[in-house]
């Protein structure tokens, strides 16, 4: 939304070309967001409520609310991936939703059973 210089150009390039399709945001995504303002680890360029106020409401963003079945997902995600919660739904809900993760996390990046990768 703010043009962060640490997303790459492929995936700024992807989520342009396909923004028009409609872009999910993954509940969890924004409390991990809201976290990382908390900790200092995230700089937003306004509060993270008038940030969060902003950004859901661009053009094409849809968020993606925490289901039953994205929970029972999260917990039957196949193969080996971490144990970190957030994460694990945000696996969970792109395979719910059957769309590919925009992310910088290596190791969703990483998860042979996430589409993770722009076309």
């Amino acid at each position: 939304m703010h043009g962060d210089k640490r997303l790459s150009s492929s995936y700024y390039d992807y989520i342009r070309e396909h923004e028009t399709k409609g872009l999910g945001i993954s509940a969890i995504s924004c409390w991990e967001v809201a976290k990382l303002v908390e900790y200092g680890r995230l700089t937003l360029p306004l509060a993270v409520d008038k940030w969060f106020d902003q950004a859901l409401v661009y053009p094409y963003i849809s968020l993606l609310e925490l289901t039953p079945y994205i929970c029972v997902e999260s917990t039957q995600l196949p193969g080996s991936f971490h144990r970190d919660p957030a994460d694990q739904i945000i696996v969970a809900t792109a395979r719910i939703f059957n769309c590919p993760i925009v992310t910088m996390d290596r190791k969703i990046q990483a998860y042979p059973y996430a589409d993770n990768q722009p076309c």
